[in-house]
């Protein structure tokens, strides 16, 4: 993390604009808090990819939400329409009118968390393939400059995803959407939390793509009923709950499931105030200990010069 702060600080007075590349399925979590406090006031046009696997309805919420900021522009993108794409550009020069209109080179620096679709986003805009793709987090491993089109230099960046995610539903979202390697999870447990997820918001997803007669009430529920489905059965019958939950999210980040966004505006800003309570209560016990230490040490301090 350190090492990609100082890198991004050695960058951003290179460029002019930041094109922040977000997963439109997780809009908040796949956001990088530090980018938010490095690039100052600098514009920003934050790419929503992967939108067709993403809840249009929710989507333009998402997009309204997020140019509330200033000098922010926000819109939503999928790699199966590159003419799209491509039109990006255009939208780069209105960011930068004064430049474009003086005919200066726009260096735009491309940022966001591992396997967001930034490299795939690079070959679309520059209609070749210059930049390394795969659907695994990390296949960018260095920064590289690439022309884009007439007059836009973009310096892709690594995948950086902060150490430490404060707010654990956001940490379940970004390995339901596999930004984070599927080594580094437990299956079921991720499983479960995107079943239950689900259940609530998309249930007719769920009764169609695995033909259920009836929908299963708790997330424990799904995931067995699916394993049967796709036969995932040991030799006493019972279903093999990881190997379920991995057919289960690979459906899910496929869009087998269809359409389906993890998170809304209201969502964040509720789970944003109780992860705020929690960092205040873990500060003030923090702080409590420490007197406490201070206080021990204090009175056998004393007890030694009275003894």
């Amino acid at each position: 993390m350190h090492k990609a702060r100082v890198e991004i600080k050695k960058t951003l007075p290179k460029v002019q604009l930041v094109i922040e590349v977000l997963d439109a399925r997780i809009p908040y979590s796949s956001e990088n808090p530090m980018l938010a406090e490095l690039r100052g006031d600098k514009p920003c046009l934050k790419l929503l990819t992967k939108s067709d696997l993403a809840d249009s309805d929710l989507t333009e919420l998402w997009q309204a939400y997020l140019e509330q900021g200033d000098d922010i522009r926000a819109i939503s993108v999928t790699s199966k329409q590159p003419a799209q794409m491509r039109r990006l550009i255009e939208v780069c020069g209105q960011m930068l009118p004064e430049r474009k209109a003086a005919g200066k080179m726009i260096t735009a620096m491309i940022a966001g968390i591992p396997n967001v679709g930034k490299s795939t986003f690079i070959n679309k805009m520059a209609g070749k393939t210059v930049a390394k793709t795969g659907n695994e987090p990390a296949v960018t491993k260095q920064q590289q400059t690439v022309r884009i089109g007439e007059g836009i230099l973009a310096l892709d960046t690594p995948g950086i995803l902060w150490p430490n995610v404060e707010n654990p539903l956001s940490g379940y979202r970004l390995a339901a959407t596999g930004a984070v390697r599927d080594t580094a999870m437990d299956y079921a447990d991720v499983g479960y939390f995107a079943a239950e997820y689900v259940l609530k918001h998309y249930p007719t997803s769920l009764i169609e793509r695995y033909a259920l007669e009836e929908l299963p009430e708790t997330q424990a529920d799904l995931i067995d009923a699916i394993g049967r489905r796709r036969g995932c059965l040991n030799k006493r019958g019972i279903v093999d709950v990881d190997r379920a939950s991995r057919i289960f999210l690979n459906e899910l980040r496929s869009g087998m499931l269809g359409p389906i966004t993890f998170e809304t505006p209201q969502m964040m800003k509720e789970e944003r105030a109780e992860v705020a309570l929690a960092q205040s209560a873990k500060a003030e016990k923090k702080k409590n200990h420490k007197k406490e230490r201070r206080d021990r040490f204090k009175a056998k301090q004393k007890s030694r010069r009275n003894g």
